[in-house]
């Protein structure tokens, strides 16, 4: 049974994370784009999609710590140390997409719906920003799933 609850945990990172990380990255570089081309109407649709795509992953990505618990659990080690660090490192990333990257992002396109005047620079720097620290966190909590320190696995 561990063996499938970690390779769920492993596929429902790749599959959820992933698409995140590469949407939210894209984003604000699709903004400025649109910017640039008058928000034609094919260039907000690529900003629409984006936010989309980060909308959608993000709540498939719920299944990655649900798993990932089931997982700790089997293995007995809920307690140790580079667990705990990671479930931090999980909570804050997702605090960061959930209420910085995804409000910034719907803020975006209710700028293009005619809330607002043209999207600032900076705007789209702090959701790049944001993105960049969201990815950060990943990373680290992808290393320590491998590293493991203080595992006594012998990997």
């Amino acid at each position: 049974m561990t063996k499938l609850l970690l390779s769920l945990h492993v596929l429902a990172a790749i599959i959820a994370i992933g698409p995140v990380t590469v949407a939210a990255s894209m984003f604000p570089a699709a903004v400025r784009r649109a910017e640039a081309a008058g928000r034609e109407g094919t260039a907000v649709s690529a900003v629409r999609l984006l936010h989309r795509i980060c909308r959608v992953y993000a709540v498939v990505g719920i299944a990655v710590p649900i798993f990932g618990f089931a997982t700790a659990s089997s293995l007995g080690v809920l307690t140790d140390p580079w667990l705990i660090a990671s479930i931090v490192l999980t909570a804050a990333a997702a605090g960061i997409l959930a209420l910085l990257v995804l409000p910034g992002q719907q803020a975006v396109l209710a700028r293009f719906d005619g809330a607002g005047g043209a999207v600032e620079r900076r705007t789209t720097a702090r959701l790049a920003m944001l993105t960049g620290v969201f990815n950060v966190l990943w990373a680290v909590v992808t290393v320590l799933m491998i590293v493991r320190p203080g595992s006594t696995t012998g990997v």
